[in-house]
């Protein structure tokens, strides 16, 4: 059935100066839905920033690249990175949808030559606890973990970090953003291309089915009663076969007979054909009858609009097929010359030689309808301006462990110890760092990397929530030692359709835009995750942000304390606040049980100078460890800094009420131990940061006073149980360890 609007239908008419049949029209339906044209979003991320002297390739390939350095010979390396959703059929089908969507952005690593070496999940559940729908949560968060373990775990890749969060907004639309990058030479990189005049289309891998079939026009619509039934829709993956495709599709890129590849990903063969003749301004002809399938009785339609999964399309130079082919029957796969490049920039589709669709290959992939759709209005907010009466603490250290034990902030250890996050042994730091740390052997670089999100903060103001989202994510790299250099981003918002929704997406994107920009990290890549609604309830506006930073190969500077007796100090701001500015904090949400007002307010002129001054610090090896100041607060940040055993005797500078002071979430403040604090300090004033010493460091317990009250004190050991245990003792018996 047709998901064409009556005005897009008449687009198709008028280009094909015919009415299309229903394999054409079943094309045009899955190149111009939202997954596939981004037509709601597109006039829009034309606002981000893409370039810089390190990016070698920005967005519309598969993946976006930049430069990392030589190696000792003087070879250039080089890393693809991006993100991308699998939201809709996570949610239909747990476990499958989150394995494909792991295997969907693999290959568009590997596609473009690069190695994949590591992969981060930024992964949204609705709350265990609630009422109504916690036990579907429970699984449905079991079968996502599961998947993305499942796969990465089999293929072959580390999965070495990410974030987990739970809002009610997601009890209909869990969402699942995986992040993946690889490693390669400059001489080593491909594009999606089809170059060459009579060039072979060469069809590798899997077998096509029926399962997938019209799966990015599903992910282009709103959820409804009748979504239950839609498992079809969603793919079925093979994680060794994608192993055998990686291996075969490298190997045979460097015979240098492959002029140019692609995925099969969403819309599948549809997708490849036309999106590589396309950008090579050429046409591609292909014979459904001679493409490998696994069922009988397939109709043109189906072979065209399958999304069966571990499938790519290469084009080869004329004349050297046997070396394609010879590579992948080495590993046991299929390839077969389907088709061929022609020069008339027609994507022709036949089979057993009669034309069963006939499409210009530009306005079907690149020419899809664009719509600037309402946004002059406010954005959709969930909560009130005015902050309520803040009722006073009768207990701070409860509120901490109440904050330590809750759903977003406690420790993910459940779900990232069945991640293999060692694999390929170029892992420095993994899950629960504040950034994820991978060597890059040849040329003496790590690469630091992080996802993270804050939907509470966006609901609140898009622009400014967008901001601090890159804002943090930069931290998070600074405090590893790592300078951010480039991102990719997933947007995960609801029906744009609806003004104050569509206001949501514009805002946020150009609050990425000015923070991206002004931190010079430009987006190379991304994801459109649109019409996250379920039976009119959207998801709160979730923009992910995935950066890459540089640096030196080193023993990577970690969070917890080390050693009694250290000077415990706060790099970066004082951290000051309002009730206005309080009300998307996890005290707000955990303890009060409320949501109001604006993000923190973010500076981002000091927050640049933080981020220059700890990595100064870091790479002069002055400090033991580092921490951003972020959920939950200076209190929680102290607490995670202690889970190690040592913990700290801390006086807290503050003038303003006990609650504002511990848990406020303002941006541009790292923690910091070391035996050297004047060297810190003058670093500090290099930068003109602000930088206190606020306690040492002491065995065994934390303990936060105020002139003479004590507000925080609790033992560390008090502390872990709660951090390390809540996640699964949330979860329902039956699916802790199945």
């Amino acid at each position: 059935m047709s998901q064409l609007t009556d005005s897009e239908l008449a687009k198709a008419r008028a280009i094909l100066g015919r009415e299309p049949n229903q394999t054409e029209e079943g094309i045009f339906t899955v190149m111009w839905s939202e997954h596939c044209s981004y037509k709601s979003s597109r006039l829009h991320l034309k606002k981000l920033p893409t370039r810089s002297p390190r990016v070698l390739v920005g967005p519309g390939e598969n993946a976006g690249i930049i430069d990392i350095g030589k190696d000792a010979e003087g070879r250039g390396y080089a890393i693809a990175f991006k993100i991308e959703s699998h939201n809709h059929p996570s949610f239909i089908e747990p476990f499958q949808g989150a394995a494909t969507g792991v295997g969907g952005i693999l290959r568009d690593i590997f596609t473009m030559g690069a190695r994949p070496i590591a992969v981060l999940d930024a992964i949204r559940f609705g709350p265990l606890t609630d009422p109504a729908n916690g036990d579907r949560n429970c699984r449905i968060l079991e079968g996502v973990v599961g998947g993305i373990a499942h796969y990465g775990n089999c293929f072959g890749v580390p999965t070495i970090g990410g974030e987990c969060v739970f809002e009610p907004c997601y009890n209909g639309n869990p969402l699942v953003n995986v992040f993946a990058l690889g490693v390669f030479r400059h001489d080593e990189i491909f594009f999606g291309r089809a170059t060459g005049i009579g060039n072979p289309v060469i069809y590798v891998g899997a077998k096509t089915g029926r399962d997938g079939i019209h799966g990015a026009s599903m992910a282009s619509a709103v959820f409804t009663e009748e979504s239950k039934q839609k498992r079809p829709n969603v793919q079925v993956g093979d994680p060794f076969m994608e192993k055998l495709l990686l291996e075969a599709c490298l190997e045979a890129m460097h015979t240098g007979a492959v002029v140019g590849i692609q995925d099969m990903g969403a819309a599948g063969l549809t997708c490849s054909t036309c999106e590589m003749g396309s950008r090579a301004e050429t046409g591609i002809e292909i014979d459904l009858s001679l493409v490998p399938q696994r069922e009988t009785g397939m109709t043109p339609y189906e072979i065209m609009l399958s999304e069966s999964q571990e499938r790519m399309l290469l084009v080869a130079e004329a004349g050297r097929e046997a070396e394609v082919f010879a590579v992948f029957k080495k590993w046991g796969l299929d390839a077969v010359t389907i088709g061929r490049v022609t020069s008339d920039g027609i994507l022709r589709v036949k089979d057993h030689g009669q034309v069963v669709a006939e499409i210009p290959n530009r306005q079907l992939a690149d020419e899809a309808p664009l719509y600037d759709r309402p946004h002059n209005t406010e954005p959709f907010r969930t909560a009130p301006l005015e902050p309520p009466d803040i009722p006073v603490s009768k207990d701070l250290t409860a509120d901490l462990l109440k904050i330590l034990g809750s759903q977003d902030v406690c420790s993910k250890r459940w779900i990232w110890q069945q991640y293999d996050q060692s694999v390929r042994t170029n892992t420095l730091a993994g899950p629960g760092a504040d950034a994820a740390i991978v060597r890059i052997k040849e040329t003496g670089t790590s690469v630091a990397m992080v996802v993270d999100g804050n939907a509470r903060y966006c609901s609140l103001s898009p622009r400014e929530g967008a901001k601090l989202l890159v804002a943090e994510c930069c931290r998070n790299l600074s405090t590893v030692g790592a300078l951010p250099v480039a991102a990719t981003n997933n947007l995960n918002f609801g029906n744009p359709e609806r003004p104050e929704i569509m206001a949501q997406l514009v805002e946020a994107i150009e609050g990425i835009a000015e923070a991206c920009r002004f931190f010079e990290t430009p987006i190379t890549g991304g994801n459109v995750s649109l019409y996250n609604e379920t039976l009119g309830e959207s998801i709160w506006p979730t923009p992910v942000m995935g950066i890459v930073g540089l640096m030196k190969t080193a023993p990577p500077v970690t969070i917890p304390f080390k050693e009694e007796g250290r000077t415990v100090m706060l790099l970066g701001g004082a951290g000051g606040t309002d009730a206005a500015h309080f009300g998307g904090t996890q005290y707000a949400k955990v303890v009060l049980n409320d949501m109001w007002g604006l993000p923190p307010a973010l500076d981002m002129d000091e927050e640049k100078r933080v981020q220059a001054a700890i990595r100064e610090i870091v790479e002069h090896e002055l400090v033991q460890s580092s921490h951003d100041v972020s959920d939950g607060g200076i209190a929680a940040a102290l607490a995670e800094c202690s889970m190690g055993g040592i913990g700290a005797d801390i006086k807290l500078p503050s003038e303003v009420r006990p609650e504002f002071a511990l848990f406020n979430e303002a941006p541009s403040r790292i923690l910091i131990s070391t035996d050297q604090p004047d060297a810190v300090k003058r670093i500090a004033l290099d930068h003109n940061v602000g930088c206190v010493e606020i306690g040492v460091t002491m065995k065994g317990r934390l303990r936060i006073d105020h002139h003479s009250a004590t507000w925080v004190d609790s033992p560390v050991d008090r502390l872990r149980e709660v951090w390390e245990n809540a996640l699964e003792e949330l979860l329902t018996p039956a699916y802790v360890g199945s």
